[in-house]
């Protein structure tokens, strides 16, 4: 018998953007989507709803009446076992970290979405973060800045190999695009990628939260 597929809530005020993330999810055995919001105050409601039966919420960070980060503030604390992704259009750091402050597993960049969203969605079941590249470049290069003024240096640095994928990382490679290049499978990759995220302290999305309040990328 299959496992119960991933139910999800989709929110975006674009119907061709629902429309497109719709197709590309409904595609997959283990992901369906059972719901479609038009803005953040409605992605609330479904998800909330004394009968809603949503594993995991899919949200546009831009949204009229309420935004996606708002939604997901709210989703958190009145239903704390769904997980929450988010989309975007722009690779801000700023809104990455306040959707990590706001409960989100994931930030996910609408121009990728075909190639990054299942990823994101599974990670994000299997209670993993997903970091697009830029975020986990951002974090690494932020990270290693502060150690050469003067902070602690991490015990274990990176690996030649290691460092040759935060290399393709940084170049906005996907996990499958590294693992062609490095002629490794792509679970390879996404381990190093874990291990590279636990040696620089990073591990988890408190962790990221944390490290981002102190780094004072956002405010506390």
């Amino acid at each position: 018998m299959h496992p119960q597929p991933t139910r999800i809530l989709l929110a975006d005020d674009h119907a061709l953007v629902r429309h497109g993330l719709r197709l590309i999810l409904d595609a997959e055995p283990d992901l369906t989507v059972v719901a479609e919001a038009g803005d953040g105050a409605e992605a609330v409601d479904l998800a909330t709803r004394a009968d809603a039966a949503i594993d995991l919420a899919i949200l546009d960070i831009a949204m009229p009446r309420m935004t996606g980060i708002q939604a997901a503030r709210e989703i958190s604390r009145r239903a704390p076992g769904i997980r929450l992704l988010m989309l975007s259009m722009y690779d801000n750091e700023q809104y990455f970290f306040e959707s990590l402050k706001a409960g989100a597993s994931g930030y996910v960049l609408k121009s990728v979405a075909d190639r990054d969203l299942l990823e994101a969605c599974r990670a994000a079941m299997r209670g993993e973060p997903f970091l697009y590249p830029g975020a986990v470049t951002a974090l690494i290069r932020d990270y290693l800045q502060r150690h050469q003024h003067g902070e602690p240096v991490p015990d274990t640095l990176l690996t030649s190999r290691e460092e040759e994928i935060v290399k393709l990382i940084a170049e906005g490679h996907s996990s499958k695009d590294i693992a062609d290049i490095l002629v490794i499978s792509v679970k390879t990759v996404e381990r190093h990628r874990a291990n590279i995220l636990a040696k620089l302290g990073l591990r988890d999305r408190l962790e990221l939260t944390r490290h981002a309040i102190r780094a004072g990328l956002v405010e506390p």
